[in-house]
């Protein structure tokens, strides 16, 4: 779990590297797809198959399905190690090998959690799924500093670092793991499998085009295209639902969701992944593309950095994860997962109250009680989900976590993006161009710069390249400008004081909206009822349990 989560952010901080490596302009014009492709490609890929390969994990069981996630993934890292193409060309190598991986990703994503559920007895599946989840979550914020310590040795090393781990992954689990779990013999729903996929993957993709600019407009919203997918995608995950109520062996039991627990659970889940995802890409930017170059970091080395300065995250999560899921087996998830959640609504707070060029104390204790807060709640939400489900179902109930965590992820990309584009599109444009006009730019080329779309200021902020030099560099203003406005305009201080008050309002947007989606995941946790472990409930207790999600109690013999 702790080798794909890190692969699904080493190659985020990487990617400066990764161009440079294939000799390729992230920025060019029409190359931005590729740059979004190689971050989504894993994302989207893991987020729409882990709930098929927990169905599958169920009929032909988990750990085989487990293993051979092990072997696909670890041979898709030796192909991306490999491209031997430039331009892009290579680009669409490292993008089919990154779904490949992702393949690999969402078998290890699905059947992990349900293997260790079979494993462990309920009282100590808290701490067995809270190990689980420091791993997954942490490897996320860990991919942005292993990913920014190797790509300054070479680009393929971002791959290469996978490829032991790999293989002595794959000869461990085909040696040590064995089916535990109880399976269940049914036939494949086609049907289900398609509407739920095509339906996903055109909803995730139309979010992320989203945030390209169309037309006139600063992002992609009103693009017929992604008005399209967003429809369509919606639709067909609305068939997946009419049609698994009729199945005969259906994908997803819809009875998983009169579970309260189960459902509440992954609400609550969804609204923590969605914040969660924001806060990492905002973050990204603040440090890369304001904080780090005031503070006389170059834009080649903020990659590297911004990882290191997110460590206080990481470690917050490291001590709250296993001992929240510690704790829970014994006191249930609602205390838990409802106060992580409040604690990191307040954390989004206070990040908007202080300074954009901020003390690093202050920005580090707030990260570091946002990983405590997202620790409180993960392990807890992710025990009383898995405990809700019968035993013959944990494959797909296992799939349907992996697919909220990162669908909650992807989204997030197009939802925080989104808004941080339409907050700095009201102010940004007047700001830049007074800052390029006063340093000798043409009024002419100064408005044309100022009025193109946001969305390549903060690209060029999220990949640590100098955005005023990545802006100016197609009108050939540089050579004509003097020493003196050419060094204040590509220097570290010029963008980062630029861009101070428009990215606070964006992130006043962003941060707001992140705050008010913890609270609701809160409000689900809290609702989601005391401690309920489903194979401990007797026989006739059964129709109770799922009613829960009627509003009825369930009987306390249940609950303990």
């Amino acid at each position: 779990m702790l080798m794909a989560t890190i692969n699904s952010s080493i190659v985020i901080i990487s990617l400066p590297a990764i161009f440079r490596g294939i000799d390729l302009d992230p920025l060019g014009a029409g190359n931005v797809s590729y740059l979004l492709w190689i971050i989504m490609g894993f994302l989207v890929v893991s987020a729409v198959l882990v709930v098929t390969l927990g169905r599958l994990g169920d009929m032909f069981g988990r750990v085989k399905m487990y293993n051979l996630g092990f072997v696909i993934f670890t041979v898709f890292s030796v192909l991306l190690s490999v491209d031997p193409f430039h331009g892009g060309t290579g680009a669409m190598w490292l993008i089919v090998g990154r779904i490949g991986q992702g393949v690999g990703g969402a078998m290890l994503f699905a059947n992990s959690t349900a293997i260790l559920t079979d494993a462990f007895p309920s009282h100590q599946r808290g701490t067995a799924l809270g190990i689980n989840q420091v791993a997954a979550i942490a490897g996320s914020f860990l991919g942005l500093i292993i990913g920014g310590v190797l790509s300054e040795w070479d680009w393929r090393a971002v791959f290469w670092v996978s490829v032991p781990i790999g293989i002595a992954g794959t000869v461990w689990s085909y040696r040590s793991l064995h089916e535990l779990g109880e399976r269940r013999d049914s036939g494949l729903d086609l049907p289900g499998n398609i509407t739920f996929g095509v339906g996903l993957t055109a909803l995730l993709v139309a979010i992320t085009y989203g945030i390209q600019p169309y037309g006139d407009h600063s992002t992609g919203w009103t693009n017929p295209w992604v008005v399209t997918g967003i429809v369509g995608g919606l639709v067909l995950l609305a068939a997946f639902v009419w049609v698994e109520a009729r199945a005969e062996h259906p994908m997803v039991s819809i009875g998983l969701f009169r579970i309260r627990a189960f459902t509440l659970g992954n609400l609550a889940g969804l609204m923590g992944s969605v914040g969660r995802g924001g806060l990492q890409f905002m973050l990204i930017i603040w440090l890369q593309g304001i904080w780090l170059p005031l503070h006389g970091y170059s834009y080649e080395s903020t990659p590297l950095w911004a990882g290191i300065y997110l460590l206080p995250f990481t470690i917050g999560f490291l001590v709250a994860g296993p001992v929240s899921g510690f704790l829970s087996d014994r006191y249930g998830a609602r205390w838990f997962a409802t106060g992580g959640l409040t604690l990191v609504a307040v954390t989004f707070i206070a990040l908007l109250v202080i300074p954009v060029n901020f003390s690093y104390w202050q920005f580090a204790l707030i990260t570091a009680l946002n990983g405590i807060g997202s620790g409180l709640f993960s392990a807890p939400n992710a025990t009383a989900i898995m405990n809700s489900v019968p035993a013959w179902e944990r494959g797909a109930a296992s799939g349907i976590r992996g697919t909220v965590f990162n669908s909650g992820t992807s989204l997030s990309i197009g939802l925080f993006f989104s808004l941080m584009i339409a907050g700095l599109a009201n102010v940004l444009p007047t700001s830049l161009f007074r800052g390029l006009s006063t340093q000798g730019v043409p009024d002419r080329i100064a408005h044309q710069v100022a009025e193109l779309p946001p969305v390549g200021s903060l690209f060029a902020a999220f990949l640590g390249f100098n955005p005023i030099e990545s802006l100016l560099k197609p009108f050939g203003v540089l050579g004509t400008l003097s020493d003196q406005h050419r060094s204040v305009l590509t220097g570290k201080e010029f963008f980062p004081h630029l861009m101070a008050d428009p990215f606070h309002h964006g992130l006043v947007i962003v941060f707001t909206a992140a705050a008010v989606m913890s609270l609701l995941g809160a409000a689900c946790s809290w609702l989601a009822g005391g401690k309920y472990v489903h194979e401990d409930a007797d026989p006739d207790e059964s129709a109770p349990a799922a009613g829960e999600a009627l509003g009825r109690e369930v009987p306390e013999a249940a609950h303990r």
